[in-house]
């Protein structure tokens, strides 16, 4: 087997430029959607998205790599670093150390991207750790570094990365690429940033979450500010087909594919994010139109309805979770879902045991 880093020409990448065009023409008409939309929030609920986001990616892109992470715990962190108050008092290094990655990733797009970076954020992400040998430098191991299936029984390699001897050398020449080609279309430096890193694999763990933080600082550069985009969510809801694109793409050096799906990923995280923002405004006019009509029953239900983003409750709010969430019995849950649908806070669906609730802020039940 021959790898992409085993060509003579690596790390001279091809692609068919025409098969982005396109792509990245929605990008950037999108990305002025988006920063238009941003508009119609005030500085609190911009900073709320903020905080909601990083958060969402950094759950994300630990869980893409199988690392399941407590939401309030993570939030809390990055409110912290932030400088705000912060909701949750416990975290665990790794929440704390993902909550660090993604807010310097935020606040320091705009630096070139350096071996004290990379470094640093190796750091924070394997804080606590005590199985590995090289944290926050690039790894010394002598055995190949390969990313290989979990059978026990017909272990497959999928993938192995130069040795480590070659990583001073390597990731030189990555940084120098990476700073000086800024001029790329947004889309296609981002793809190749993202597989040209991980083809190097160049720390002992965490090269996928931070691969994923280089993709994001180079979409920021690109638009000149924080993208905002829900990238590592969108590529979780897909994870096999993230792990097959960069496999179908490890060994050679013409790379159309995987740049083609890495833009259709993005633009896909871009209408998340949009979809986000108008979910937000959405539950500022209803929020407003409501103030001082709910009862605390009414209002803690909204409020947990509200917790579930823009897809709501999968199937609905029914009576049943309005009595789990309130606490209180059925005839008094009857009345009050009967009032918010009076009130234009909720609409319903269905009935008898059929019936349904959703919030009132769109046509999307």
């Amino acid at each position: 087997m021959t790898w992409n880093w085993q060509k003579s020409d690596w790390p001279q990448f091809t692609w068919n430029k025409k098969a982005l065009e396109e792509l990245e023409t929605r990008f950037l008409h999108q990305s002025g959607i988006l920063l238009g939309t941003l508009k119609h929030i005030d500085d609190e609920q911009k900073q709320h998205l903020t905080i909601d986001l990083i958060s969402t990616e950094a759950m994300k892109t630990s869980e893409i790599e199988g690392e399941i992470l407590n939401r309030d715990s993570v939030q809390s962190s990055i409110r912290r670093n932030f400088g705000l108050d912060p909701t949750h008092s416990k975290a665990s290094p790794a929440e704390q150390g993902i909550a660090d990655m993604m807010v310097d990733l935020y606040h320091n797009f705009e630096s070139p991207l350096s071996h004290d970076i990379l470094h640093g954020w190796h750091k924070m992400l394997t804080m606590g750790r005590r199985d590995l040998r090289d944290i926050g430098q690039y790894r010394t191991h002598e055995e190949p570094m390969q990313v290989v299936s979990n059978s026990l029984h017909e272990p497959k390699v999928h993938f192995e990365a130069p040795p480590s001897s070659a990583m001073d050398s390597e990731m030189e020449r990555f940084l120098v690429w990476f700073n000086e080609n800024d001029s790329l279309p947004a889309l296609t430096r981002c793809g190749l940033a993202h597989l040209y890193f991980v083809c190097i694999h160049p720390f002992e763990d965490g090269n996928g979450r931070i691969g994923r933080a280089i993709a994001e600082k180079a979409l920021s550069q690109s638009l000149g500010q924080p993208s905002l985009l829900a990238l590592s969510q969108t590529i979780q809801h897909k994870r096999k087909d993230y792990y097959r694109y960069l496999e179908l793409n490890n060994k050679e050096l013409t790379v159309t594919g995987w740049l083609t799906y890495f833009a259709e990923t993005i633009l896909e995280a871009q209408a998340a994010s949009q979809a986000l923002i108008e979910f937000l405004i959405a539950k500022t006019r209803l929020y407003d139109s409501l103030r001082g009509a709910l009862n605390p029953r009414q209002d803690k239900a909204i409020e947990r309805m509200f917790r579930e983003g823009p897809a709501g409750f999968k199937g609905g709010l029914s009576a049943d979770n309005y009595i789990t969430i309130t606490g209180t019995t059925r005839a008094t849950a009857t009345r009050d879902l009967k009032d918010l649908v009076k009130k234009g806070a909720l609409k319903r669906t269905g009935e008898l045991r059929h019936t349904r609730y959703w919030l009132n802020i769109g046509d999307d039940s």
